[in-house]
């Protein structure tokens, strides 16, 4: 049997901020720069517990996937008042980001979301504020802040928007788990570095000030980077900046680093190996949305055809590098894993966990079918290790799964390929790479 990574695929996005007196543009930078990602489970990480075995952590990262995925869904399906923007679990991100904020610079930990639009950090005075081990960000203190007024076009888009008596716009947002942060909106300097070491500035970004805020979040994190597809996010700031492009390669635990990449580092190249499909828009307008026509397994096509669960008629499936499973609704799962089963020479065995819906002894002799993924206008054929993941020493497991709702593309069946997303063209791009290397 081809051998199947028993990797974990949640992720954590560390990115080392150093300031530098003499700070490149991105335009000094030829248009783009790429960051490097490590796994949220890696020693190097700053959510890593020694306590837990790799095991328990893979379990821990499948709950969240099916948390997240039950809180997209209760997105779609209820309306909010405008001063409860409802996201998915505040503890559920899927990396953490480490960026500089303000002049003087003050290095700052996120929890990056590609579920949120909102960044926002804990800032000082901060009244009712979660713990956290880094000093809160003191706005007074920079000389590049500037409060957002309430009849700023920066104002329009903020989620739970609302004026104070001195007509500052302000945000509050809850999300699915009741944690929540309220503050002021601010413009300010955010500054990342890039992989070869050059920082790039950003000086007028829209965030929040956070000055009451509570919930799951970790003593190492600050607050969240939001890298959904909404106008306040970080990916839809740097736009025009970055050609509205972005791409991602994120590869198996054991390779240590994956890569996100902006601008003209994140162009897919080479029609021979790269599939393009349309990249929808939906409501919200966070996630990102494609179209998926079948799913085969081995020569056995089976047709998807719902539309309806995700509240627009233009996709029916969201690409989103937060969730490690890939999700389907009952009825088409069912059908999936019965193609699947039918293919496999081997009898099924219970997860030891009872989460996963279709596992197998690990065997030399056992041959899994190859999965493609039927997208619009492209065809993705998945890999073992994009399809079955170990779960113990001695068995694995399927790595799709039914979610009572919508679908959703996670990160597992992404491992090796670069994808990327042209907001301008209104594309996405798979490409297999071997992401170890990129």
């Amino acid at each position: 049997m081809t051998a199947v990574v028993s990797s974990i695929s949640v992720l954590i996005l560390t990115i080392s901020i150093l300031y530098l007196s003499n700070l490149s543009s991105l335009h000094a930078q030829q248009g783009g720069f790429s960051l490097k990602l490590i796994h949220r489970d890696s020693p190097g990480s700053p959510l890593y517990d020694p306590s837990e075995t790799h095991y328990q952590r893979l379990y821990k990262s499948f709950r969240r996937s099916s948390e997240r995925a039950h809180h997209i869904h209760h997105i779609h399906h209820t309306h909010y008042p405008n001063d409860i923007a409802a996201k998915v679990q505040a503890s559920g991100g899927t990396y953490v980001m480490n960026f500089s904020i303000g002049s003087p610079p003050v290095s700052t930990l996120a929890i990056a979301d590609t579920g949120s639009d909102l960044i926002w950090t804990q800032c000082k005075p901060c009244d009712n504020c979660f713990p956290q081990d880094m000093p809160f960000f003191d706005p007074k203190l920079s000389t590049s802040y500037r409060d957002v007024a309430c009849d700023s076009e920066q104002c329009i888009f903020v989620e739970g928007r609302n004026c104070d008596a001195t007509r500052s716009c302000n945000y509050k947002i809850s999300y699915g788990d009741k944690s929540y942060s309220y503050g002021k909106v601010g413009v300010e300097k955010l500054t990342l570095e890039s992989s070869n070491g050059r920082p790039v500035a950003f000086p007028r970004v829209v965030f929040g000030c956070g000055h009451q805020s509570h919930g799951t979040f970790s003593k190492k994190s600050s607050g969240i980077v939001g890298l959904g597809g909404g106008k306040n996010s970080l990916i839809s700031q740097l736009g025009s900046s970055i050609g509205g492009k972005f791409s991602y390669c994120l590869a198996p635990l054991e390779s240590n680093t994956s890569t996100l990449n902006f601008g003209t580092n994140a162009i897919v190249s080479g029609s021979n190996n790269a599939s393009t499909t349309p990249l929808l828009t939906g409501s919200p307008d966070t996630f990102y949305y494609l179209m998926l026509e079948a799913v085969s397994v081995g020569n056995n096509t089976i047709k998807y055809d719902e539309t309806r669960t995700l509240g627009t008629s233009d996709g029916n499936i969201i690409i989103d590098s937060g969730t490690t499973l890939t999700m389907f609704p009952p009825e088409f799962f069912a059908k999936l894993k019965e193609a699947m089963a039918a293919q496999i020479d081997a009898t099924p065995i219970p997860d030891p966990e009872g989460f996963l819906g279709l596992c197998y002894k690990m065997d030399d002799k056992l041959k899994l079918p190859k999965i493609t993924m039927h997208f619009k206008n492209a065809d993705v054929e998945l890999k073992n290790v994009n399809s079955f993941i170990a779960v113990t020493d001695d068995t694995i497991c399927f790595t799709f799964k039914e979610n009572g709702s919508g679908a959703i593309y996670g990160n597992l069946a992404q491992l090796n390929f670069l994808v990327g997303y042209d907001k301008e063209k209104k594309t996405l791009s798979f490409k297999p790479t071997d992401c170890s290397q990129h």
